[in-house]
């Protein structure tokens, strides 16, 4: 059996990146973490790992050592036309939430994925 884990995140504002990772991620605020400085998110279908982040008084400061990849094909092996659809489709809603698009990776003609930053700057990626 596997161990329960939390993904804990430094945040300036918790509930703000909570609220963007909640609609990347298809989670939920976690009951009991609705404070100004913490917040939590959790997959509703108890699968995934919890999400916490707590306000620190510093800003990010260089590039993520590990970052979130959204697989919006879910698990493969993927049709990579149908997913390349599927992330030019995830982009522009993660852009109207507050993300930022870097640039685009292709594996030869096809497109790999996405890297991203979120609200707060940190790296990710849509693939």
């Amino acid at each position: 059996m596997a161990t329960f884990w939390t993904l804990g995140c430094d945040a300036d504002d918790p509930q703000r990146i909570a609220a963007f990772w909640a609609l990347a991620l298809g989670y939920v605020k976690e009951p009991g973490f609705d404070e100004p400085d913490n917040a939590s998110i959790v997959d509703p279908d108890g699968r995934g790992p919890a999400i916490s982040f707590l306000k620190v008084p510093e800003g990010k400061s260089s590039k993520n050592r590990m970052h979130i990849d959204v697989r919006v094909a879910g698990p493969g092996p993927w049709d990579m036309v149908e997913r390349a659809r599927l992330i030019r489709q995830r982009v522009p809603e993660l852009v109207d939430a507050g993300a930022t698009v870097i640039r685009e990776e292709w594996y030869g003609d096809v497109l790999g994925h996405v890297v991203m930053q979120d609200p707060e700057g940190n790296e990710f990626c849509v693939a």
